[in-house]
């Protein structure tokens, strides 16, 4: 929907955004000094920003104007490449050149709005700080080469890595900005390769969340919508900074605050979230598990517990009590510094205005006991008898654009697509998909041990590289790691990092912009040990605007991109450069087996993305991600109009390019969309909702954990069941021989039987299994089970609060100590109580006193390389700033404004700029987590590609994070560590 006119010319006049800068700057330039200018444009500090901003106010032309009175015109409907809303967004495109954006109003998730990155989008599309060609680094200065070269030479190095030191001496960190078929593809690339040692972002960003979740009710993803939060009657934000995070979907909270919806924010800092609560309460960071506990204690002890829920639907809940009843409105306050009252009034706002709904982001999942804190929070929900219904749930916001479907379907260390795991039945199911032999595959690996083994996870590739070998659960340590699209400075030890970088002997960098990688791979340091024979590649990689393909936003809702523009300068889609790369390795024919090419850039072949999503299709049977062909999320993405804002439910209307009717359909097919297209499965907007048929969207809890545990029933209760289903009790997940015991097996076609013989729902490729059951019997695929409150799998079965590793309290180590240390843990010694038992006594509380966390801005994203590179945006925000207590300042002789230097335990001193507010508490400072560039103080503008530095640089604050992993995922723990804020001395 284009929001501007045409004029009689044909041309459109400037969107109101161009027009009113236009106007502010034609109002206030003639009336600012010399002074003025520079201190508002940025070019104080070097960045120049007012000098770009006033070329790009013009109107974008593509042609001269005889030209362009008889150019082509098209709108192309993508959708927003930063946060996990999924806001859509239409851009203008004038004989191939993007000029413009304009909102979509008719998106029922963002209804026509934009954050500021969102607004942004067409610069990130053309964007000039991007790396350009491939380039080497050669004698500390990147130089360029061609593509056959560098493709040569990276490909060539690869093969004699693997010769000397094994497929598993290369690391490969793939990207959450990757579309689901170039995840998915990468994941089979990697295989391919022989590896497992394959991860990304949502190993730092939300494996808590995905291990804590599916391991207590099914599936790991947000249970939800933003949209639904609509039907909620309470809504608590715990570690979510909405506001700034996932600006867009506030729209949705704010809509039902005008419903009378009470909202509370749960956060050591006060955030632009927190100034729309009802309840603000702040507490010490890491303390989570008190606080839920806390409000547990209270629900218990008032009965406000659905008892029939937990008898029905959940498996141990007496055991939590049991934890919960210990502790005490004292307790808690002293382990989180909540007031009694205030806990007490939280846990009566939900537990009296349901349905309820708990909201948590990396506030929650960034600790080492991040898996059972989110665990609390799912218990905390189904104590409340909140989990399928709507308006509840655990609305879990993931952080990128497809980290959602990345984790899906993509390159994770410990499973294929689809979470299938490493085991020999999953591998032959996807080489059956894939097309090609297994006995093939499993020759590229070291063994079929190590076929079958997780890989290391990209929280700890440092210490694959640096760590002694005897101590390596493989036999060569890691000698080659490529970078995928993926930001360094968003992981923790930043200075064991560089080290790391410094001793490989390669290291591959794929991305639009080349990040912090090239700049600290580049860099020298005082006491540089530096690999000889090391060789540094950057390869440019088109952006998302640049080619087509889905992607799932956090709700689960699949969206189909257009593509809006050609590759620009030398770049080229990911999946070309896998394919290309592949041919190089000697596996591009595997590669392809079942995948159509089509012509590139330049005519290059590469795999064609619609294609890539039919594989997809035809293989996640386990999460549902075999409904959502190509053509019915295009339909949906023409006929936005047609869903409902509340429920995402299309009220009825065909395609008119396809006829393909959408009734009933939920927006994007949220997985799980079970069976074929053909048999039309709405998606499921609310997971194990009962109230509705399973053909409807509804379900139940998932059977993946047997049917007893010490004699005690893990199915549902009798009468516990969704609508419909001809089973009204517990039962388990169904295979061929189930499907046979009950009689069913006749309602098979022939073909369906040859194919699901001796298969269960998971494998079976016709779909058979799940459409019997689904569609014939209304009964669920994987079983109807009760929810685990207790998780026998884990570390602590019933979530126990551990203080973090790095801590001010040592009489709480005392009380809540960590985990003991793991010797073989992800392929790695990973250490816990050693490192806390030090810290207590070397008394690095003294030295350390503020506990140093780190979060968000609503104006940069992830590692901030792109959106710091977008002048738009980097006029925002042209400084990285530590927030501090006004009674932390004054102690310190610290003013608003000034540098300051914050020193950490593990030696880093990065230098910041003091802001000084209320806030965060006297024991508590704040770091955004988006800036890199600088080095303890030293601008690197020097060491980036030519051309290719962002506009404004800044410290990272994961130069100075601690080490710490959480006990089942390896999550970094970034959220809670310590440091010391200094006054700069001249």
């Amino acid at each position: 929907m284009l929001l501007t006119r045409k004029g009689q010319s044909g041309q459109r006049s400037n969107t109101r955004l161009s027009s009113s800068l236009a106007d502010s700057l034609s109002r206030a330039l003639p009336t600012m000094d010399r002074r003025m200018f520079l201190k508002r444009s940025g070019i104080g500090v070097g960045a120049g920003i007012a000098a770009t901003q006033l070329g790009l106010i013009q109107k974008a032309r593509a042609a001269d104007t005889a030209k362009t009175a008889a150019g082509k015109i098209e709108v192309k409907r993508t959708v927003c490449t930063h946060c996990s809303v999924g806001c859509a967004s239409d851009a203008v495109v004038e004989n191939g050149v993007w000029v413009r954006q304009e909102p979509v109003f008719d998106s029922p998730i963002n209804l026509g709005a934009h954050c500021a990155k969102g607004a942004a989008l067409r610069e990130h599309g053309h964007g000039e700080y991007r790396l350009k060609y491939p380039m080497k680094l050669v004698n500390g200065k990147y130089q360029r080469i061609s593509w056959d070269t560098a493709l040569a030479e990276i490909s060539a190095r690869l093969i004699d890595l693997k010769k000397a030191s094994g497929p598993d001496s290369v690391f490969w960190v793939g990207s959450s900005k990757h579309n689901n078929e170039q995840a998915a593809l990468m994941r089979k690339f990697v295989s391919f390769f022989g590896s497992n040692n394959t991860d990304h972002q949502a190993r730092i960003c939300h494996s808590t969340t995905v291990a804590g979740v599916a391991n207590t009710w099914g599936y790991g993803a947000m249970t939800n919508s933003y949209n639904d939060m609509q039907n909620a009657k309470a809504v608590m934000y715990i570690g979510s900074n909405a506001a700034e995070a996932h600006p867009v979907s506030m729209l949705h909270m704010l809509h039902a605050k005008e419903s009378g919806t009470k909202m509370i924010v749960v956060d050591p800092r006060f955030t632009r979230t927190a100034a729309k609560a009802d309840q603000y309460v702040r507490i010490r960071s890491g303390s989570d598990i008190p606080y839920l506990y806390g409000m547990l204690y209270h629900i218990f002890m008032n009965g406000w517990e659905d008892k029939k829920y937990i008898n029905d639907r959940v498996y141990g809940m007496e055991k939590v009590k049991e934890e919960v009843m210990k502790w005490t409105p004292d307790k808690v306050e002293e382990a989180c510094g909540v007031p009694e009252a205030e806990v007490f009034k939280a846990a009566q706002t939900l537990a009296l205005n349901r349905p309820s709904s708990v909201v948590w982001c990396m506030g929650q999942t960034q600790h080492s006991i991040g898996n059972a804190m989110v665990r609390a929070s799912c218990i905390l929900q189904l104590a409340l008898g909140n989990v399928g219904v709507a308006g509840g749930g655990t609305n879990i916001f993931r952080g990128h654009d497809n980290v959602q479907g990345a984790t899906d379907v993509g390159p994770n260390p410990d499973s294929l697509p689809g979470y299938y795991g490493l085991a020999t039945g999953a591998w032959k199911h996807w080489c059956t998909v894939w097309g090609v032999d297994y006995e093939w595959v499993k020759k590229q690996f070291a063994s079929q041990a190590m076929m079958e083994k997780s890989g290391t996870t990209v929280s700890r590739w440092i210490d694959a590289i640096l760590e002694k070998n005897e101590f390596i659960d493989q036999d060569s340590n890691v000698r080659g790691v490529v970078f995928w699209g993926h930001a360094p400075n968003s992981q923790t030890r930043g200075l064991e990092m560089k080290k790391a970088f410094d001793k490989l002997d390669l290291l591959v960098v794929i991305d639009p912009y080349p990040s912090a990688t090239a700049a600290m791979a580049a860099m020298k340091v005082d006491g540089q040990e530096l690999n000889p024979n090391r060789a540094v590649y950057l390869l440019p990689a088109a952006t998302q605007f640049e080619t087509s393909g889905s992607v799932t936003a956090s709700n689960r809702s699949l969206q189909w991109r257009e593509k809006v523009i050609e590759p620009l300068f030398e770049s080229r889609t990911d999946h070309m450069i896998m394919y290309q790369l592949a041919e190089k390795l000697g596996f591009g024919k595997e590669l392809v087996a079942k995948i159509k090419l089509v012509p590139g850039k330049g005519g290059m072949m590469e795999p064609e993305p619609e294609d890539m999503l039919r594989e997809i299709n035809r293989g996640t049977w386990t999460i549902g991600y075999t409904g959502q062909s190509p053509e019915r999320l295009k339909a949906h993405m023409r006929n936005m109009h047609l869903f409902d804002v509340k429920t995402l439910r299309s009220k009825g209307g065909k395609d008119a390019l396809t006829g393909y009717d959408t009734t009933g359909d939920y927006f994007g097919l949220p997985w799980p969309c079970y069976g074929t297209p053909e048999m039309k499965h709405p998606g499921s907007a609310n997971l194990y909702d009962t109230t509705r048929h399973v053909m409807d969207g509804g379900g139940n809890f998932r059977a993946n954990f047997g049917v007893e545990k010490d004699g005690v029933n893990l199915l549902a209760e009798d009468g516990s069941h969704s609508v419909g289903a001809e089973i009204t009790t517990g039962y388990p997940e169904f295979d061929h021989l189930l499907l046979k015991k009950l009689g069913w097996w006749d309602d098979l076609t022939e073909a369906e039987k040859k194919a699901a013989e001796g298969k269960n729902w998971k494998t079976d490729l016709s779909g058979g299994i799940q459409r019997v059951t689904i569609k014939v019997h209304g009964v669920h695929p994987f079983g109807n089970a009760k929810a685990r409150a207790v998780v026998w799998n884990f570390p602590d079965p019933v979530p126990l609060h551990r203080e973090p590793l790095y801590n001010t309290r040592p009489d709480l180590v005392a009380k809540y100590p960590t985990h003991d240390d793991k010797m073989a843990f992800w392929r790695l010694p990973t250490l816990y109580k050693s490192i806390q038992n030090k810290n207590v006594e070397a008394k690095l509380h003294e030295k350390f006193p503020i506990i140093l966390t780190s979060g968000r801005l609503v104006e940069y994203e992830g590692g901030g390389e792109e959106t710091r590179s977008n002048p738009w945006l980097a006029e925002l925000q042209q400084d990285c700033f530590v927030e501090m207590n006004p009674k932390a300042a004054s102690d310190r002789g610290i003013r608003n404004g000034e540098y300051v230097i914050v020193a950490t335990p593990t030696g880093a001193r990065i230098k910041v700029k003091a802001q000084v507010t209320p806030r965060v508490g006297p024991d508590t400072a704040f770091i955004p987590f988006h800036f890199s560039g600088w080095w303890q103080g030293k601008d690197l503008k020097e060491y980036y590609p030519e051309g290719a530095a962002p506009v404004v640089r800044g410290e990272a604050v994961n130069t100075a994070t601690t080490y710490g992993y959480d006990s089942v995922t390896m999550m970094q723990e970034t959220k809670t560590t310590i440091c010391n804020i200094e006054k700069v001395v001249a």
